[in-house]
């Protein structure tokens, strides 16, 4: 296959999959989050809801100015809050709040729908 088609085919699926997600989101009434929030939700869902800014960054390799980023929007709509590092006060840890807790189902859900939709 020449690789300029395997590209826009790999641009198209991830469109496509940006779109359908977003949707999901929408119809589940799911505001203020985009895709790529998903990525530090799901480590967060994987680690019992408690991680350092430098954890996230390395578990979903992302620049910890991307991070950052990510976050401040996560913080902002009330999915995560921000909690002292005892241990480290030069960190904190990042943790789901009930908001947060309360999309994972959807977020399940979503997810699943995604790999059975595309990749199956």
């Amino acid at each position: 296959m020449n690789k300029y088609l395997a590209i826009s085919k790999v641009s198209k699926i991830r469109s496509e999959i940006f779109n359908y997600i977003e949707c999901e989101l929408k119809k589940r009434g799911i505001e203020g989050l985009v895709v790529s929030h998903g990525n530090i939700l799901d480590i967060l869902y994987d680690n019992n809801g408690k991680l350092t800014m430098k954890e996230i960054s390395e578990g979903i390799n992302r620049t910890k100015s991307t991070v950052t980023q990510l976050v401040d929007k996560l913080l902002l709509n009330g999915y995560v809050a921000k909690e002292a590092n005892l241990e480290d006060r030069r960190s904190s840890y990042i943790v789901l709040t009930e908001k947060g807790l309360g999309i994972k189902k959807d977020f399940k859900e979503i997810s699943d729908n995604v790999i059975k939709e595309f990749f199956y």
